[in-house]
């Protein structure tokens, strides 16, 4: 389990940098083997690696704390498992 402490400032400016992160693009969404969990795709469309994730539908977790983050609580959230992948390709220029 990750947990952060901080001063308030700090940790008001760690959520604003979060929020700034790149994301990566949700590509396929399939059932997973037990009741109420997903399966995952995601890709980075910088270097093109594929990452599979292994969510339940819903994870508890604390209210938010004063930094705005939230607690999980172990073994929650799933599993990840990334393999490389070709990047996806460059948008043709615009005339």
């Amino acid at each position: 389990m990750l947990a952060v402490i901080a001063s308030a400032p700090s940790a008001a400016l760690a959520q604003a940098e979060w929020n700034k992160l790149p994301r990566m693009q949700l590509e396929r969404q399939f059932a997973g083997p037990l009741q109420d969990t997903v399966v995952q795709r995601w890709r980075d469309p910088t270097d093109g690696t594929v990452c599979y994730m292994y969510l339940p539908i819903s994870a508890p977790h604390s209210p938010p704390a004063n930094s705005g983050y939230v607690q999980y609580g172990s073994a929650t959230i799933g599993s990840i498992s990334c393999i490389p992948g070709t990047p996806a390709p460059a948008a043709a220029p615009k005339r």
